[in-house]
C-alpha cells in the first residue's frame, strides 16, 4: 500500500512552508485524550499558532487547538492544552542538539491518521525574513511560468507572447 493512500490529512500549517525555511522534518506521534481523537476526527483542529519545545528531555507542543468534542460530557479537554510528542530516544536527542545550536525551531507542519494514529508532521526549521518570502514567492512564479511555457511547446502550441519570434 502506498503511503498517500495510508494517510488522512486532517490539518496542515501552509503558513510555517511561508514563514519558515523547513531543514527537516520528523513524523511524531502524539498524546492525546479520547475526545480529542473524536474531534480531530471532524477535523476540528488549527495549528497556526503551534510550536514544540522541550522540558525535561522530552518534546511538548504547545498553541494546538483541538475543539472541544460537541457530544462531549464533563470528560472534555482543554481546547489549548500541552500535548506530549512521542518520539524515539535518539530522534529527540538529535533535534535536542540541533535546538541547542541555536537559530532553528520546531514547528507543526501537518497532522494526519496514519493507520489510524494520530501523527504530527514536525519540522526544524530556520525563520524567513521579508525579503526571503518575497525571492521564494518569484522564485516559483518564475519557475511556473517555464513549465507553463515549456509545456506549449512540447505540446506544439504558440508561445504565450504573439506567436512572432524576433529577428
Amino acid at each position: 500500500m502506498s503511503r498517500d493512500a495510508e494517510r488522512k490529512l486532517i490539518a496542515a500549517n501552509k503558513k510555517a512552508r511561508h514563514d519558515y525555511t523547513v531543514l527537516k522534518t520528523y513524523e511524531a506521534g502524539i498524546v492525546l485524550a479520547g475526545t480529542e481523537v473524536k474531534s480531530l476526527r471532524e477535523g476540528r483542529v488549527s495549528l497556526v499558532d503551534a510550536f514544540a519545545q522541550e522540558s525535561d528531555g522530552e518534546l511538548l507542543l504547545h498553541g494546538l487547538h483541538i475543539a472541544e468534542y460537541g457530544y462531549g460530557t464533563w470528560t472534555n479537554h482543554q481546547p489549548r492544552r500541552t500535548r506530549k510528542l512521542l518520539l524515539r530516544r535518539v530522534e529527540i536527542d538529535r533535534i535536542l542538539e540541533k535546538l541547542r545550536d541555536g537559530g532553528v525551531t520546531l514547528v507543526p507542519l501537518s497532522m494526519y491518521f496514519s493507520n489510524g494514529w494520530a501523527k504530527v508532521e514536525i519540522a526544524l526549521a530556520r525563520g524567513r525574513r521579508s525579503y526571503d518570502k518575497r525571492q521564494v514567492l518569484a522564485e516559483r512564479d518564475a519557475n511556473r511560468e517555464i513549465a507553463r511555457e515549456l509545456g506549449r511547446r512540447l505540446k506544439g502550441r504558440r508561445p504565450a507572447g504573439g506567436g512572432r519570434r524576433p529577428g
